[in-house]
């Protein structure tokens, strides 16, 4: 396989028709051609990485096991056992600390970001691609298009960011975010806006794009809500992705601390 640009070719295409994203695209390119380059056989390559990360693990398997399935249609004989996740409980801010943030924060487009990463639970990804007419001020929804795996959905316009938006401005077209030169927002300057945020407001614990969305799953739980109700918000496939939030929801335990 020494000329292998016709396989990467080939490649490219059949990740295009299952629709999956450039991001998951590139990875798996950039995969392949260095398996390629190596002259490894696939346990041999994988072997090279088991002091990596469970999740880069995964990764490689994966699109090595999508390369010789949809591109050499040869069967995937591999069945190396990939280690479990480390099911690790996710950073909960607690409501105080997340209106810290919001106080803080006097940029009023860097506000915006931590309201809409709280109040809608998007992934950051999600974040970086809304649109304005992604919001219908009418229904007080929220239609995300780009999502994880292709998946549309639509969850509800917050009271408060709604009233942030009309304050904010809004526009009619266009990305959401966008740097005063008009350049889309990449994952960084989120992250970076997360993480100069809580540094501000005093807050030791680790807090990135996510940790906001923990939060708003976390305290629609302590409220009541329907373990269901959530997962469709977050737009999680599986249920048990879902119930990581009720290990670290606190109203089952303020319930057994009153029996003391």
């Amino acid at each position: 396989m020494e000329d292998f640009q016709p396989y990467l070719l080939r490649l490219k295409e059949e990740l295009q028709l299952r629709k999956y994203s450039p991001r998951t695209e590139d990875q798996y390119l950039q995969t392949v051609k260095n398996f390629l380059c190596s002259n490894l056989t696939p346990r041999e390559y994988l072997l090279g990485y088991t002091h990596k990360s469970n999740s880069t693990m995964r990764s490689i398997y994966f699109a090595l096991q999508f390369f010789y399935e949809k591109v050499l249609h040869e069967s995937w004989k591999e069945e190396l056992p990939l280690a479990q996740k480390n099911h690790l409980l996710p950073q909960i801010l607690n409501r105080e600390e997340i209106q810290q943030l919001f106080k803080i924060t006097l940029n009023l487009k860097h506000r915006l970001v931590l309201m809409l990463l709280y109040y809608s639970g998007m992934r950051l990804q999600e974040i970086l691609n809304l649109k304005w007419n992604d919001f219908d001020f009418s229904r007080n929804t929220i239609h995300l298009k780009v999502a994880k795996g292709s998946k549309e959905r639509v969850i509800f316009l917050h009271e408060k960011l709604k009233d942030f938006l009309t304050q904010f401005g809004l526009s009619s077209e266009g990305l959401v975010f966008r740097s005063n030169r008009e350049k889309k927002y990449d994952s960084r300057t989120i992250q970076m806006i997360v993480r100069s945020a809580a540094r501000k407001a005093g807050i030791t614990k680790r807090v990135t794009p996510h940790t906001l969305r923990h939060s708003f799953a976390t305290h629609l739980l302590e409220a009541g809500a329907d373990i269901r109700s959530i997962q469709q918000l977050l737009g999680h496939k599986d249920l048990k992705t879902t119930q990581i939030y009720t290990h670290v929801a606190n109203k089952d335990l303020l319930k057994l601390s009153e029996l003391l």
